[in-house]
């Protein structure tokens, strides 16, 4: 197995078509991986040099693998080139642009929340299991790019392959098929991009990936109203949004700020889900209220949307989650899990999985 200086003068080998100094001092490698698993990195060009940039990829695939490594893999993702001058001419028609259909997908569903912590990833691990429960073909995008946690929560390990260098074939487990960045680095390591490399990663995963035919692709967004929730619904028919919020103040102003976002892109709110709503002791049974209650119950009935679910504190969602099975699998029959089967019922019954 080579190693990463091997790597990195095999690419410093590898000219830069535009600066003509080789790639590595041209910077346009980003988040070189070397390990057991192969090589892998993005290589971030400017839009109007692709086609000068294919050689480019092929010729550092080539060197790399003169080196012994069997596993390639080149992501290109494409920056903003400074925006041109305006074009003044007048009656010149508008290509058309706007959301388009991801291929063989028949519906999306987001899964969001404002704020980080409140256990979106976990619900949405657990609504996938379920729906497949349900005999729905269902599909899970990782687009929590910077923080992927469901390699870990499906129990899928392992490097997607790619036949021809372009489609990515996903991985699948518990009748989910899942694609996340998480699949392609290191579970410690951090992925530090810019907007536009965030961006173009995410466009990849969705229209890349060979999803095969899915009912219902749900969407594991991260938490916030930034570059990712904009991408998806200005570039994906996103069918509607699930937001999931802990009952507490602090949660509830951030969950707004999700549903506002949603509903500026014309995204419809599909219900509401209050994740931690109370925690039942395992010794005595007494049952506490620990972030309050009823608090996303009243926000749903504010906005007249569902409160599709109300999901315990539990210690046994938690473990099940780290040890790959979500409780919607690992204990289909505990009262854990009936809040999950439940929600993919209430989908499935309104046509919307």
């Amino acid at each position: 197995m080579a190693n990463r200086d091997a790597v990195t003068a095999a690419l410093k080998g590898i000219t830069d078509p535009v600066s003509g100094s080789d790639i590595m001092s041209a910077g346009i490698v980003r988040a070189l991986n070397v390990d057991d698993g192969g090589v892998r990195f993005v290589m971030e060009i400017a839009p109007s040099q692709a086609k000068a940039y294919g050689e480019v990829q092929a010729a550092a695939e080539a060197a790399i693998k003169a080196l012994g490594v069997e596993k390639v893999s080149i992501i290109m993702t494409a920056h903003e080139d400074k925006a041109p001058p305006p074009d003044l001419k007048p009656n010149r028609p508008s290509e058309p642009k706007g959301p388009q259909k991801i291929p063989g997908v028949d519906r999306i569903i987001a899964i969001a929340s404002g704020k980080g912590g409140v256990g979106k990833s976990t619900v949405s691990a657990n609504i996938a299991c379920a729906l497949a429960q349900q005999g729905r073909r269902v599909g899970l995008l990782d687009a929590d790019v910077y923080g992927p946690s469901q390699p870990r929560m499906l129990g899928v390990s392992g490097r997607p392959a790619s036949p021809d260098g372009k489609i990515i074939l996903p991985m699948r487990n518990h009748g989910v098929t899942m694609m996340s960045i998480g699949l392609m680095t290191n579970e410690d390591q951090a992925v530090v991009w810019r907007g536009p490399m965030l961006m173009g990663a995410l466009q990849q995963m969705m229209m890349q990936v060979q999803w095969g035919a899915l009912d219902v692709l749900l969407v594991d967004l991260p938490p916030g109203t930034g570059d990712v929730q904009m991408t998806l619904a200005q570039k994906a028919q996103v069918d509607g949004a699930i937001i999931v919020s802990t009952p507490q103040d602090i949660a509830l102003l951030d969950a707004r700020k999700g549903i506002d976002m949603f509903q500026q892109l014309n995204v419809p709110i599909l219900g509401m889900i209050e994740n931690m709503s109370t925690h039942i002791c395992s010794n005595c049974g007494h049952e506490e209220h620990v972030f309050g209650h009823g608090g996303v119950a009243a926000e749903a009935a504010k906005l007249n949307v569902p409160l599709l679910a109300e999901v315990p504190l539990d210690l046994q969602i938690r473990l099940a989650a780290d040890g790959g099975a979500p409780i919607a699998v690992s204990q289909p029959e505990s009262k854990q899990a009936k809040a999950f089967q439940d929600v993919a019922q209430a989908l499935v019954a309104r046509g919307a999985a």
